[in-house]
């Protein structure tokens, strides 16, 4: 996330990981009960890389608009 941050910009990074983020955490907060705090933060992390995975087949994004 550091690198993602200081390679884009807070802003971009924000616009661009925030509706895969806010997706995954809809659904860890209401599929995910694992009873573990480390599971259930675990499979909230690979949810939201699948998630801006998919983002980022579907919208791909040029150098000149992530500037």
């Amino acid at each position: 996330m550091f690198s993602l941050i200081k390679d884009l910009g807070l802003l971009v990074a924000a616009k661009q990981e925030a509706v895969p983020f806010l997706i995954a955490f809809g659904i860890a907060e209401f599929f995910f009960k694992f009873k573990s705090f480390a599971l259930e933060c675990l499979a909230f992390l690979v949810v939201w890389f699948v998630l801006s995975f998919l983002q980022s087949l579907i919208f791909p994004h040029t150098k000149e608009q992530r500037s």
